[in-house]
């Protein structure tokens, strides 16, 4: 190529446009990389940190299950405890032989032989919002009363428990007799525990409290499951069971 003297005078300037565009080029490549591999790292972080928000998520809602079924497990713990507490001495074999009998032949009754426990369904003994015993309940009642006035059943307590279900009183006369179900559930253990000191077992042998709707032993969210939280409930009470209001259990505070 024939170079002209202009030629040769603007060499210097092409030069350096060449080299400046070549110099922007390259940062703008770099920049690029750079932007990619940024956000590449962005999104393996944000990535990263919603695996660990849901991880958590997993682990708060493992910690709560945990804590409802240790809770559950204290409770059942606790009330078995009570349960056994309240029994004292097993009965003997006899004795819960014939009261795991008699619940055999009562539909209405449950018997529980590790406790000494007997539940009965309230709706057989009395009539809706009423604590005047039924006609019906009297001969397994008569059959209970005959085992704890027996030679073997003479030593035992009983405590009977009243419980209601949820519901309100209604009517304006019988609320003027049980004005809450916690009347109404000791008016019935009452009942029961009368009805037993009529069949022989002494009353200085029997205690009555009543609970009203807070034990429910299950929803009360129908009538099913209502009917099983109306229930009296007879503890057997060995002879050298603690419990409060009887002097013999408890002699050594009064001294």
């Amino acid at each position: 190529m024939h170079l002209t003297h202009c030629h040769i005078r603007a060499l210097p300037v092409l030069l350096a446009t060449c080299a400046a565009v070549a110099l922007s080029g390259a940062g703008c490549s770099s920049s690029n990389t750079q932007t990619a591999t940024l956000q590449s790292q962005n999104r393996i972080l944000t990535e990263q940190n919603r695996a660990q928000l849901a991880e958590i998520q997993n682990l708060k809602i493992h910690n709560r299950q945990t804590e409802d079924k240790l809770i559950q497990a204290e409770r059942e713990l606790a009330q078995l405890d009570a349960s056994r507490r309240l029994a004292g001495n097993q009965l003997p074999v006899g004795m819960s032989t014939r009261l795991a009998a008699l619940a055999e032949r009562y539909p209405f009754l449950q018997y529980d032989p590790q406790t000494g426990i007997s539940k009965l369904d309230t709706d057989v003994l009395f009539d809706s919002g009423q604590a005047d015993l039924k006609p019906s309940a009297d001969q397994a009642l008569a059959e209970i009363a005959e085992i704890f006035t027996a030679p073997d059943g003479r030593e035992f307590k009983l405590m009977v428990v009243g419980h209601a279900d949820a519901q309100a009183i209604r009517g304006e006369e019988l609320r003027s007799r049980y004005p809450s179900n916690w009347h109404l559930s000791a008016g019935r253990a009452l009942a029961v525990a009368d009805w037993l000191r009529q069949s022989g077992i002494p009353e200085s042998r029997m205690g009555v409290a009543g609970f009203g709707q807070h034990q429910p032993i299950a929803s009360n969210d129908s009538d099913d499951t209502r009917s099983r939280n109306r229930r009296v409930e007879i503890y057997v009470l060995g002879p050298e069971t603690p419990l409060v209001g009887w002097a013999d259990t408890s002699g050594r505070f009064y001294r």
